[in-house]
């Protein structure tokens, strides 16, 4: 295939015509009209053109035109102008001002064209706000779609609001899979806290998944395009992955242009969505930064989860857009004839589950793994085989146990004699109070403070992930109060010592007491 032919230039096609008009002037045939063709072709008069031949005569019949001369920076001048972060007015003064100068300066505003000259408008901002600057004036191509499940982009956004899980504000997290071609959202979760590689998964088993109550837009892609974060590079994501077939692509860090697709739903969300939310942190201010309205009453992580999800269904099924030609994401979505290819949900369960080691043991009480006990119904007369454990990240209550050689799947197990919610409570009271008196000694008690709750990915209350049995629950209440205030000794109080025999008592200035044993006596006390 052929190179397509470069764009026209003015100057050499005005250089062409005029040595054409000069080859007719040597031949004797130049008329009137060849000069008034020209001219008419350029937008020029008779006039001009004769002093176009003129010029290209002196110059050995080649057109060279003439330029004004321009001011062009000195060496000295791109130093002082960089030196001032792109300041041009500042780096004028400084030059006018310098004591010895080797070249007169221009006018202020010569000065200024001819750093627009030697610097584009990118650089310009690069000078003044660095590289993140510059980038906002690079020019992306835009990617061939191709077709749906050809590429899907995921990421985690944070609200811009506020919202109350357990009688605390947190900034719930957003993690979504979406598809480039069609712009549906297949797969998301959210979670009250920071997102890890538990939420991707949770995300990515509700992507793929196409049965109720899951969306019907899924299957497995061809490959995945995710930025540069640690849990979406943990080995759990990529084994996961792999199993799929899916090219795991790792985008360079600090290129949202590479994965466009997700990064226009982080903007859509925020500002049609959070927006009209209680307590956006992006809302205007008043002075000092002091929200308008400070006392509005915050959603609840339930009710957030419910809107989040209205905005995801009405995306994908109300929402057109230009890109796809006035279509909705679900209208491309169904108008795309690729096929799709599903997972069984018992097959992809096991796929998104991290493998915990070497094989275990079924004992009597269960499975022992971290301590804990684990047992379930379809234990009875497996004692003593070795099995498989998978688990599901900071799902402590679950874990779900293969055949060794085999890996076929065996069934469910879970936490033995697990925590009540009362306790729970009470353990979470005691962990706050720990951690508000000894903060800065007992880093421990504050990280024990922090609960983790499971993604989800429909409306309903959160589920705390660290599951305790009820004896540890105990057994850290036991700890946690025999450290309480009330069983603590002043440090500054110290007893006094015993009476000694020699001790003079004070007087008794109190009235005189009639005295049982003497009556008759009626001496009483010295006053």
């Amino acid at each position: 295939m052929q190179p397509p032919l470069p764009a026209p230039d003015d100057t050499r096609l005005r250089a062409l015509a005029v040595s054409r008009l000069l080859h007719h002037s040597e031949l004797g045939t130049l008329a009137p009209w060849h000069i008034r063709a020209v001219g008419g072709a350029f937008g020029v008069t008779s006039r001009t053109v004769r002093r176009w031949m003129k010029n290209a005569a002196a110059n050995n019949g080649t057109y060279t035109p003439q330029g004004r001369p321009a001011y062009q920076l000195t060496d000295h001048a791109i130093e002082v102008i960089a030196r001032l972060r792109g300041n041009v007015t500042a780096a004028y003064k400084e030059l006018k001002e310098e004591p010895f100068k080797d070249e007169k300066l221009p006018s202020p505003a010569t000065f200024h064209r001819a750093a627009q000259r030697h610097w584009n408008k990118g650089q310009r901002a690069g000078l003044s706000g660095g590289e993140s600057a510059r980038r906002r004036y690079d020019i992306h191509g835009e990617r061939e779609h191709h077709h749906r499940n050809y590429a899907w982009e995921t990421d985690h956004v944070e609200a811009s609001v506020p919202v109350i899980l357990d009688g605390h504000v947190r900034k719930p997290w957003i993690t979504w899979f979406i598809d480039c071609a069609t712009k549906c959202i297949c797969g998301v979760a959210i979670t009250p806290q920071t997102p890890s590689r538990e939420s991707i998964l949770v995300a990515l088993r509700d992507a793929i998944l196409t049965e109720a109550p899951h969306n019907p837009y899924g299957g497995i892609p061809d490959r995945i395009r995710v930025d540069g974060g640690r849990d979406f590079l943990s080995r759990t994501v990529g084994q996961a992955l792999g199993s799929l077939g899916t090219e795991h692509i790792v985008l360079p860090p600090r290129r949202p242009d590479l994965k466009a697709t997700v990064e226009a739903a982080n903007g859509a969300i925020k500002k049609t969505l959070f927006a009209d939310f209680p307590g956006y942190t992006e809302a205007p201010t008043l002075s000092g930064g002091k929200p308008v309205d400070p006392d509005q009453p915050l959603l609840h992580f339930e009710g957030f989860v419910a809107l989040v999800l209205d905005w995801i269904s009405k995306r994908n099924t109300v929402h057109t857009m230009d890109k796809l030609d006035g279509k909705t994401p679900e209208q491309a979505w169904t108008d795309d004839l690729t096929p799709i290819f599903d997972v069984p949900a018992e097959d992809l369960h096991t796929l998104t589950l991290e493998r915990a080691g070497k094989p275990l043991t079924i004992n009597n009480s269960g499975v022992r793994w971290r301590k804990r006990d684990y047992i379930a119904e379809w234990m009875h007369g497996h004692a003593g085989e070795k099995v498989h454990l998978r688990h599901l990240l900071h799902h402590d209550h679950r874990v779900e146990l293969y055949e060794p050689g085999t890996l076929r799947h065996l069934g469910p197990a879970f936490l033995t004699d697990q925590v009540t919610p009362a306790q729970r409570r009470a353990l979470d009271r005691a962990r706050r109070s720990e951690a508000d008196r000894l903060r800065n000694a007992l880093k421990k008690a504050e990280r024990n403070r922090n609960a983790r709750y499971e993604a989800v990915t429909e409306a309903r209350p959160p589920r705390r992930l660290d599951a305790l049995t009820q004896d540890e629950a105990t057994e850290q209440l036991r700890e946690l109060n025999a450290t309480s205030q009330a069983f603590e000794p002043l440090p500054d109080f110290i007893p006094l010592p015993e009476p000694s025999d020699d001790l003079t008592m004070p007087l008794d200035h109190r009235p005189n007491q009639p005295d049982d044993e003497h009556p008759d006596d009626q001496t009483g006390p010295r006053t």
